[in-house]
């Protein structure tokens, strides 16, 4: 199963002997799903049956689905003979009653509501029409969606590659800052000509090595890692988890800048917070 972006468009148009359809669907990013619809308003019948079918197939995304329909206009025009006659009937009925009454005309009985029909198209055909038309749309947005999705994946597996580089830089150079402050400390005290018990200096020493230590904060950056990359591979509707482990990553960031002791690390602290938020903005899009 893949990853989708909740950012996507799709058309669909159909030509029938009652006429022709297009839909339109157009979907971005939004925490819950909510599909709209815009449909001409003798079919608003329909929504039901279209509400079911996103529900099934989507789970996030602001989605809005537009109809636009052309019924054929040229349609025979059919006489209702029975009603024609009982015009007729009673047309002569009460003529018979009126002294000099006029002749009837039979444009004015055709003009009588019902006596003359345009070809109606069968309501049943259209809407099953209509449905199995938004299906084929449904999919090719969630082909596009899914598509697009890929793409994300792609540039967040990018950036996860250079966090996973920076903070195995972090690991390396960060028993040589020990050393370095190791030896500053004894520069200065050397520099104020003062005595300092070994067992004082070590445990100045040890304060700053803890201080300074973020192998815990490095341990859980790698472990964000693998498990964003886990879910990536998972597929599904993963956005908001993923949003969740941006944060942490974030979090552990922060920690590490506010241990940072020489201006390498506060790089790196930088450039980790820059990937990061790269990725959570790619990350808004996933379904």
């Amino acid at each position: 199963m893949s990853i989708s972006s909740m950012t996507a468009f799709a058309q669909r148009h159909v030509d029938t002997s009652w006429g022709s359809a297009s839909w339109e669907l157009r979907s971005v990013n939004h925490r819950y799903l909510e599909p709209s619809f815009k449909l001409p308003e003798s079919w608003r019948a329909l929504e039901p049956a279209l509400r079911e079918r996103i529900r099934q197939h989507l789970k996030r995304g602001k989605l809005e689905c537009t109809l636009k329909l052309q019924l054929n206009s040229q349609q025979a025009l059919q006489l209702n003979r029975e009603l024609a006659q009982q015009v007729l009937d009673s047309a002569h009925a009460l003529r018979a009653d009126i002294a000099h009454a006029a002749p009837i005309n039979v444009l004015e009985v055709l003009r009588w509501p019902g006596v003359m029909e345009s070809g109606q198209v069968d309501g049943d055909t259209v809407g099953k029409d209509l449905l199995a038309a938004f299906d084929n749309a449904l999919q090719d947005h969630i082909a596009n969606r899914q598509r697009e999705g890929a793409a994300l994946a792609t540039l967040i597996e990018q950036r996860l590659d250079n966090i996973a580089d920076i903070v195995a830089e972090v690991r390396r150079f960060m028993p040589d800052v020990i050393g370095q402050q190791r030896d500053k400390l004894q520069q200065r005290i050397a520099e104020m000509s003062v005595e300092l018990d070994p067992q004082r200096l070590e445990q100045e020493v040890a304060l700053i090595a803890q201080k300074a230590d973020v192998d815990e904060e490095l341990d859980r950056l790698d472990t964000h890692v693998t498990e964003v990359r886990r879910v990536l591979q998972s597929g599904g509707p993963v956005g908001r988890r993923l949003d969740f482990l941006m944060q942490e990553l974030n979090r552990e960031a922060n920690t590490l800048s506010s241990k940072a002791v020489v201006a390498d690390s506060t790089q790196a602290a930088v450039e980790l917070k820059v990937l990061i938020e790269q990725m959570r903005e790619q990350i808004q899009n996933i379904e």
